[in-house]
């Protein structure tokens, strides 16, 4: 009896994964579209928005990402925003991850030498022109190794989106466990086989990205 609601509920651990691969993918793209410019503004902006930027990355990282989750779905319907639980738990993900991808980049764009930003503006580029056309590429392809790192670690803190009411992956879970208690073990491990495959599976196509792009000279760690 147990096996037959095991097997029947394999359909709706798959609907789960698919909310978690898509919390991933947009999360991991705002928090990639945000870090990039927070990098920048913090290296290249004028120093009060480069203070400002700061605070915001410190207060991001200091906020634990249930606490968040729960702040934007449950406070701000207080000042008028109401976001269903996705766009809340992809909006939490994406500023919390943009905080950590921010040092990843900054620390890629201090290990560019400075001389190449001058040989831009001396080739006639502007700041942003050179910033862009320049510094950005080589930031990026720098970025790889602790951007999987920062892959990673979002598509695990997905699970946490289980907290405000998001169908994924471990709330379909729950709901199996609820209906079979006798299941309990075998569902959760089944999950945590999922989530390894996942992440492994992302390592080992993140490795082969860095070693086609990688950088002969160049070393950024990313400190998380």
């Amino acid at each position: 009896m147990a096996l037959e609601t095991l097997i029947e509920s394999l359909p709706s651990l798959l609907d789960g994964l698919i909310v978690t691969l898509l919390l991933t993918a947009v999360g991991i793209l705002l928090g990639t579209t945000l870090g990039v410019v927070l990098a920048a503004g913090r290296s290249y902006a004028s120093r009060p928005i480069a203070y400002l930027i700061l605070i915001y990355e410190k207060v991001l990282r200091g906020i634990p990402l249930l606490v968040l989750f729960f702040l934007i779905y449950f406070g701000f319907p207080q000042i008028g925003i109401n976001l269903d639980a996705f766009t809340a738990a992809v909006l939490g993900l994406g500023l919390r991850s943009s905080a950590y991808q921010a040092q990843i980049y900054r620390g890629a764009i201090n290990s560019i030498p400075e001389g190449q930003i001058h040989a831009a503006f001396s080739l006639g580029m502007s700041k942003l022109k050179a910033i862009r056309h320049v510094i950005i590429p080589q930031m990026l392809r720098l970025s790889i190794p602790g951007w999987s790192n920062e892959f990673t670690i979002l598509l695990k803190d997905t699970s946490l989106a289980f907290g405000i009411g998001v169908i994924e992956l471990m709330r379909q879970g729950r709901y199996i466990q609820v209906r079979d208690s006798s299941l309990v073990l075998i569902v959760f491990l089944l999950i945590a086989l999922i989530y390894f495959i996942l992440v492994f599976s992302a390592n080992r196509i993140m490795r082969v990205v860095e070693k086609k792009y990688q950088m002969a000279g160049y070393q950024a760690e990313a400190h998380r």
